[in-house]
């Protein structure tokens, strides 16, 4: 009975494989210790031919084991070694097959100077939480800047550097220098202030803060929080120009724009002058190009539309032409048709003459006189109805040139300001403005009153 019991216990719980088991406590430790800061002193530090660190922390009742992988290892700015305490930043991780677990170091430096690193780490999440590292608050550089201020130390070789950059890149732009301590207590104070007063005074386009490098504890006056919101707070554009490439600052962070080092900071901020002028000159001569092309462009457009363009007297004096050379071939044709018409009955009174008895010739010949005058008057006539056909399309083509028209007495009313053409007074309102355009001029007239057709008197 009590084997049975036990096997029927067995069958309700849950057994565990041992790699299920180490799955299981792997991802319940990497979940619940995702990045943690530890302190320890090193034993046992190795480096296989891999370039990792593998070496154990201790103190004076426990030890783990650690793992810094090559990448992070070569960016260390010490030599790591048995018997140093130290203070890193890593993540737990359980080595399945051997079900060992282990702390990996992303970040590791001496434990003298860890403190500073955790408050640095804890204010720059603090300050991104709060949105002053976002990039929609930072605001761009000027292309040219009309002056500068460095707000440093009066005599590091910041400033040197700084000024020696800046007037070989533009030699008369304006520069300022704003003495301020770059570390110790009074520091933070004295770079507000700086800030503050630039921005009251509002004389200069951007702002640079810059020092050298140095160690974390030097370079603590840019980790204020203070002086991180008083950047932020700034209406004029700061570059932090703050120690080495490989350092950084709160203030970098914060800042509108991050440089290097402070001689980099001058290549940012101050364009080079002789880069500025053959830019002016190429986009000077691009202008000039665009601008004749254009013009040379319009021109020919201008030409284009000009010639085809005729005006009102040259179409009349077409028309003019074109009629007396119609009236010219009517007359011609009429004359040749004479001319044909009185060969012809020469020819019939040359063939009369010959064939026909002298009385049916006589006869004859008073008919084809008689014949040959009424052609002739049909003649006349014909070429008569032509000249006044002729002197009737002129005239009709002469009462049809509006100007003509208007010489005649006759005007045009047109309403203001679309300028339509009246028609009826029925169209037109009183106290409404007109423009009547004459034979010679126009007038601008205001209606007075409308009168009904019965109300005209007919012009005789």
């Amino acid at each position: 009975m009590a084997i049975n019991s036990t096997g029927s216990n067995h069958s309700r719980q849950h057994v565990y494989e041992v790699t299920e088991l180490n799955k299981k406590i792997k991802a319940l430790l990497e979940d619940s210790f995702p990045f943690i800061w530890i302190s320890g002193e090193i034993s046992n530090f190795r480096v296989p031919s891999s370039g990792h660190c593998y070496f154990t922390l201790k103190d004076q009742r426990s030890q783990i084991s650690a793992v810094m992988f090559r990448t992070q290892a070569s960016a260390l700015k010490f030599r790591p070694e048995d018997g140093l305490s130290i203070i890193g930043l890593g993540r737990i991780s359980v080595y399945e097959p051997r079900g060992s677990y282990q702390v990996i170091l992303e970040y590791m430096e001496p434990k003298g100077i860890g403190s500073l690193q955790i408050a640095f780490e804890k204010l720059k999440q603090t300050l991104s939480d709060e949105g002053l590292f976002d990039a929609q608050h930072k605001s761009p550089l000027p292309a040219l800047p009309k002056k500068v201020s460095i707000v440093t130390s009066p005599t590091g070789a910041a400033v040197r550097d700084f000024i020696n950059v800046a007037q070989r890149r533009f030699p008369n732009l304006p520069l300022e220098v704003i003495p301020v301590t770059v570390q110790g207590d009074r520091s933070p104070g004295e770079i507000i202030h700086a800030i503050r007063m630039l921005n009251s005074i509002g004389e200069t386009d951007v702002i640079v803060l810059a020092r050298g490098g140095g160690s974390i504890e030097d370079l603590c006056a840019f980790n204020d929080e203070h002086v991180a919101k008083a950047i932020f707070a700034s209406s004029i554009p700061i570059v932090s120009a703050v120690g080495h490439e490989t350092d950084f600052t709160i203030a970098d962070f914060v800042a509108d724009l991050r440089a290097p080092t402070p001689s980099a900071a001058a290549e940012i901020v101050i364009p080079s002058k002789n880069e500025l002028k053959q830019r002016l000159d190429d986009v000077n001569q691009q202008l000039y190009r665009t601008i004749n092309s254009l013009l040379k462009l319009l021109n020919n457009q201008l030409i284009g539309l000009s010639s085809r363009i005729i005006h009102p007297r040259r179409r009349l004096q077409d028309m003019r032409i074109r009629i007396d050379d119609y009236s010219m071939r009517l007359a011609s044709t009429v004359m040749d048709t004479l001319v044909r018409k009185k060969e012809r009955v020469a020819y019939s009174n040359n063939m009369l003459f010959h064939v026909s008895p002298a009385k049916l010739v006589a006869t004859m010949k008073d008919h084809v006189i008689t014949r040959q005058r009424a052609l002739f008057t049909r003649m006349s006539q014909m070429v008569r109805d032509r000249q006044t056909a002729i002197s009737r399309n002129v005239s009709m083509l002469d009462a049809l040139n509006p100007m003509a028209i208007l010489q005649r007495g006759y005007s045009i009313t047109r309403t203001l300001p679309d300028q339509s053409i009246v028609r009826s007074a029925k169209k037109v309102k009183v106290d409404q403005h007109l423009e009547i355009l004459l034979g010679n001029g126009a007038l601008d007239v205001t209606v007075n009153a409308k009168k009904k057709d019965e109300q005209i008197e007919r012009i005789v």
